[in-house]
Formats: C-alpha cells, sequence, structure tokens
C-alpha cells in the first residue's frame, strides 16, 4: 500500500504542457486522470522523459490560452495505455519549485502575475518568454522559473555564457513583470546545469538606463 503526501481526487480536464526541446519549445493539450495538491495523473501523446521539467496549465481553457498561469512541475513516472484504449501515455506530474542559489535566494520573488498559492497548493508560477542575443533576429521561446524587478531565470537548451547581453520580450503584457514594453536588455549573471536534464538554468540581470 502506497502512502500518498496528498489525497488524490478522480477528475477528467484538460491540462496544458509546455516544455523546452532541443530543437525549440513544444506544447501539448492533455487530460488529467486524478489530482492532488501535489500534482497530477495525466493522459497524452507525447512521451516526455522522466525528470523533465515542464509547465502545467491546469485546468486549461482554450478560450484564453495566453492569460493563465503556469506552474513548474517535473515528470516522475510514466506508464503505457490499458489494453483496449486510446494509444497514450499516462504520465505522473510532481508540482515543483527549482532550488534557488544563495545568491539568487535573497533577491528572486516570484512574479506578480499570479501571487503564489497557500496551505501547501502550487507555487512558483511561471511566465512566457522570447530571449535573444544581440547578433540574433530571431528570438528563442521559454519560460522563466522565477523574476523580479532586476532578475530573470529561464530555462534553455541553448549555449549562453556569463556576461552576455540577451534581450528579454514578454509574451503576454498581463504578465509582464518589468517596466516598459517591447524588448529589455539583460545580463546574463549565472548559469546552471537543470539536474537531470541538458537543459541549463540562466540568470539575467536587467540593464537599468
Amino acid at each position: 500500500m502506497q502512502n500518498r503526501q496528498h489525497a488524490r481526487v478522480r477528475l477528467r480536464l484538460p491540462v496544458r504542457l509546455r516544455w523546452v526541446a532541443p530543437l525549440g519549445q513544444q506544447s501539448e493539450i492533455c487530460e488529467t486522470r486524478n489530482v492532488s495538491k501535489g500534482g497530477l495523473l495525466i493522459a497524452c501523446k507525447e512521451q516526455p522523459p522522466e525528470g523533465l521539467p515542464l509547465w502545467v496549465t491546469f485546468p486549461f481553457d482554450v478560450a484564453a490560452p495566453d492569460t493563465q498561469p503556469e506552474v513548474l512541475a517535473r515528470v516522475v513516472r510514466r506508464y503505457g495505455s490499458s489494453v483496449g484504449e486510446p494509444v497514450h501515455e499516462e504520465i505522473a506530474l510532481h508540482f515543483e519549485r527549482f532550488p534557488l542559489s544563495a545568491n539568487n535566494a535573497r533577491e528572486v520573488h516570484q512574479t506578480a502575475a499570479a501571487p503564489p498559492a497557500k496551505n501547501g497548493s502550487v507555487g512558483n508560477v511561471s511566465v512566457p518568454i522570447r530571449v535573444r542575443p544581440r547578433h540574433i533576429l530571431w528570438p528563442e521561446e521559454a519560460m522563466t522559473l522565477d523574476v523580479s524587478n532586476e532578475l530573470l531565470r529561464f530555462v534553455s537548451n541553448r549555449e549562453y555564457a556569463p556576461g552576455d547581453t540577451l534581450f528579454v520580450s514578454f509574451v503576454s503584457r498581463e504578465t509582464r513583470p518589468w517596466p516598459g514594453i517591447g524588448e529589455t536588455a539583460g545580463t546574463i549573471v549565472k548559469v546552471e546545469k537543470v539536474p537531470q536534464s541538458a537543459s541549463l538554468v540562466i540568470t539575467l540581470r536587467r540593464v537599468v538606463d
């Protein structure tokens, strides 16, 4: 018998997953099988590997795709579909926080677009961004881990180095935590590896005019 930290409820609702792949960002609209405060069991056609960090919108409203909060999660288990059912992959997701480094912990806060939930429910709400180096016109689509007025962290599969300058634009005005409009320059102050992944966590400090 398994001991679960949170009670599960059988519930079928749409959920959107978004994750960083080697050739760009991918997303899929799936369906929950059961839900809890700590995570979800969902049915999907795609098969993201165990340990992969991804961003979850739950429940997902197709009428308002860019104004809903997204929460960081990780794939902890995968299950094949049962005999007689449509082919799909059942994926167990755990809501989580990326650990802040000691230098970032005092400065980085959650985006004001969606305040953290209370009583053990999901936190670390993320927002989609576009990022590009100074000499490249085509931006990379990415997701923030956390953001403050001065700092921003996001996950990427591109190679960046401390000291590089990147230009950031927020996909939705409603979720923009930095002042101004359009692109904002930032300087990379730290590059970290994502646990159990080839991706990197990039920390940017906003360039103040």
